[in-house]
């Protein structure tokens, strides 16, 4: 049996979706999880740029350097390099419905479906707020990074 991968795919890939990619790493790691492990954005507005310095403080206050992470755009291989996609809000869940080849393996779903009584909400995009939203964003990617590695271990 191959090992799970899975991306995370918010809007720019410099917020969410890296935390979600960072505590995900840090929760395999801590269980022993192989796991693979990346994020992307449906937008291409920040490619090549790191997480958003507010998102790489919160994470590094948890002892996970992600500065050298670099956004990406997501690409129809990832539908085929990845069994699931995680869409970190609904509007990304339809976004990647729209580009999703016609063929293809992976489980695409709302992350937060993940976390049990978070059916179909969204993590919070702290983007435009401040250190209480991203906090909350770190809250939610963190349920859900445990309740992944729980369904994975």
């Amino acid at each position: 049996m191959s090992q799970p991968s899975v991306l995370f795919v918010c809007l720019g890939n410099i917020c969410r979706s890296p935390l979600a990619e960072a505590a995900l790493r840090a929760r395999a790691v801590e269980a022993g999880v192989a796991i693979t492990i990346d994020s992307a954005g449906t937008g291409d507005w920040h490619v090549g740029r790191a997480p958003d310095p507010r998102a790489q403080a919160l994470a590094m206050a948890h002892g996970i350097d992600i500065s050298g992470y670099r956004a990406r755009q997501v690409t129809s291989e990832d539908f085929r390099r990845f069994g699931y996609v995680y869409a970190l809000d609904p509007q990304n869940l339809k976004d990647l419905r729209r580009i999703e080849p016609s063929r293809h393996m992976a489980e695409v779903r709302l992350l937060m479906d993940m976390v049990p009584g978070r059916k179909g909400t969204a993590v919070i995009d702290p983007y435009y707020g401040d250190q209480h939203d991203f906090e909350q964003a770190w809250a939610d990617v963190c349920a859900a990074a445990d309740a992944l590695v729980k369904r994975f271990r």
